[in-house]
C-alpha cells in the first residue's frame, strides 16, 4: 500500500504539472512576448527551482497538507487513506486538464481530504480548521488578486498617460509642398513651407522608440515581464510542491528530500507533456493583454503566492493567477465573460467532484 501511495502521489504531481505549470507564463504567450515552446520551457524550469526551494521555506504547508489537525491522527497515518486522497485529487485535476479548465490542485486536495475523511470516519473532521485554514484563503484569494491587480493597473495607466510614458513617442512631421505657378505656359517650381501654402494638410505622425539608459523601453518592458513570469512560476513551485509532498510523510523509507524530488520531477513532466489545452485558455480565452498588463498581473500573482507560501496559507496559484487576469480584463473591458463564468463554475464543482472521487477510491481500496 505504501508503494501504491507513492504511485498515486506521482500521478497527482503529474496532473498538477499538466494543469498548473503554464499558468505562470501564460501572459508571456498571451501578449506575444514569446512562443509556446519557450514559455513552456521557462515556466517548467522556474517551477522546478521553486519546488526545490520549498524544502527550506514551506514547511508549514507540508504539515497542513499532511492532514494533521484536520483529520484524526490514525487516519493520516494510513497509506490507504493518503492514496485515496492523492488519487481522487489527481483524477479531478486531470479531467479538468483534458477540457482545458484551469482548476486548483489545492482545492482538489481539500475536497479529497474531506471526501476520504467522510468515507472512513463519518463526519469526524475538524470543521474549524477546514473553514479557517483552508476555505477562507481559497475563497478570498482570487477576489483579492483581482482587486489589487485592477487597482495597480489603473494607477500604472494614470501615471503613464499623465507623464506620457510608453515604449514609443509620437513625433509630428509637417511636410513641405511644391507650389507651381504658371505664366504663359512656363512652370516655375517653388518649394514653400506648408504654412504658407493655400492648403494645410494634416501633419504626418512618426513613432520613435523611447529609451532609458540607452536601452529601448520596449525591451526593458519585455525583460520585466519575463522576470515577473519567472517569479510566478517559482512561487507556484514553492506553494504546490509541499502540499503534494505532505502525503508522503507517512512513507518510512522515503526522506523529505527524496519525496520532494519525486514530486518536482513528476510536476515537470506533466507540464512538458500535457499543458497545451490549459495554456490556450489562460493565454488567449480569458482576456487579451499587452506586455505591461501581463507584467502587472504577474507581479500581483507572484507577491501574493510567495507571501502565502512563507506564512503557510494554502492559497491556490490558479485562483490568484486567474483572479489577476480577471482584474486586467475588467480594467480593459476585454474580459471574456462566457469563459470566465465557465471557469468559476468549474471551481465550484472541484470540491464535490474531488470528494466523491476520493471517497469512491477509498471504498474500492478498502474492499
Amino acid at each position: 500500500m505504501e508503494i501504491f501511495l507513492i504511485l498515486a502521489v506521482i500521478f497527482l504531481a503529474y496532473s498538477n504539472g499538466s494543469n498548473d505549470n503554464f499558468k505562470g507564463v501564460a501572459t508571456l504567450l498571451g501578449s506575444g512576448t514569446v512562443n509556446y515552446r519557450n514559455a513552456l520551457l521557462y515556466g517548467t524550469f522556474t517551477t522546478f527551482l521553486g519546488s526545490l526551494t520549498s524544502l527550506f521555506l514551506a514547511s508549514e504547508l507540508v504539515k497542513n497538507f499532511s492532514g494533521k489537525g484536520l483529520l484524526p491522527d490514525q487516519l493520516i497515518l494510513d497509506p490507504m487513506f493518503a492514496a485515496a486522497i492523492a488519487g481522487g485529487a489527481g483524477l479531478t485535476v486531470l479531467i479538468a486538464t483534458i477540457f482545458g479548465g484551469p482548476i486548483s490542485t489545492t482545492h482538489s486536495l481539500v475536497g479529497a481530504m474531506v471526501g476520504a475523511g467522510i468515507a472512513s470516519s463519518g463526519m469526524n473532521i475538524n470543521l474549524h480548521a477546514l473553514v479557517w485554514v483552508f476555505f477562507y484563503p481559497l475563497i478570498a484569494s482570487p477576489f483579492l488578486a483581482a482587486a489589487i491587480t485592477l487597482l495597480i493597473y489603473f494607477l500604472f495607466r494614470k501615471v503613464r498617460t499623465s507623464q506620457n510614458l510608453g515604449p514609443k513617442s509620437a513625433l509630428a512631421i509637417t511636410p513641405t509642398h511644391s507650389l507651381r505657378a504658371s505664366n504663359k505656359g512656363s512652370a516655375f517650381p517653388h518649394t514653400l513651407p506648408s504654412s504658407l501654402s493655400s492648403t494645410h494638410p494634416e501633419p504626418s505622425v512618426k513613432f520613435i522608440d523611447r529609451e532609458m539608459g540607452g536601452i529601448p523601453l520596449r525591451k526593458l518592458l519585455d525583460i520585466g515581464h519575463y522576470l515577473s513570469a519567472g517569479v510566478v512560476s517559482f512561487a507556484r513551485g514553492l506553494n504546490d510542491t509541499p502540499k503534494i509532498m505532505g502525503l508522503l510523510l507517512i512513507v518510512p523509507f522515503l526522506s523529505k528530500g527524496e519525496g520532494l524530488m519525486l514530486v518536482a520531477i513528476s510536476m515537470a513532466l506533466g507540464g512538458l507533456l500535457h499543458s497545451r489545452a490549459v495554456a490556450n485558455t489562460m493565454s488567449h480565452r480569458i482576456t487579451t493583454m499587452n506586455h505591461g498588463q501581463g507584467m502587472t498581473a504577474n507581479l500581483v500573482t507572484g507577491v501574493l503566492v510567495t507571501t502565502a507560501s512563507l506564512h503557510g496559507f494554502p492559497v491556490s496559484t490558479t485562483h490568484i493567477s486567474v483572479g489577476a487576469l480577471l482584474g486586467i480584463g475588467t480594467g480593459t473591458s476585454q474580459i471574456n465573460r462566457k469563459v470566465s463564468e465557465t471557469i468559476l463554475l468549474s471551481w465550484l464543482l472541484t470540491l464535490p467532484v474531488a470528494a466523491l472521487l476520493s471517497a469512491s477510491l477509498f471504498w474500492l481500496l478498502k474492499i
